[in-house]
């Protein structure tokens, strides 16, 4: 199906950017906070994690659609 390959290959595009958002996070050391509490650089690095894996499916989902 065509529009499940589309939702797979921009949902992944998506959680790439984010991984990459966090990895630069992390290598740039920059600070976070959310309502006045401080993100600790760890919360990016399972963030990194997660969307990488979500990113991974997510292309090999639409390359088994062809």
């Amino acid at each position: 199906m065509k529009n499940n390959k589309w939702y797979f290959t921009v949902s992944s595009i998506i959680f790439t950017v984010v991984a990459i958002a966090h990895l630069g996070r992390i290598l740039l050391v920059l600070p976070a906070s959310v309502a006045g509490y401080d993100i600790p650089l760890w919360v990016s690095g399972i963030a990194v994690l997660l969307a990488g894996y979500l990113a991974t499916r997510g292309f090999m989902e639409a390359h088994k659609l062809g």
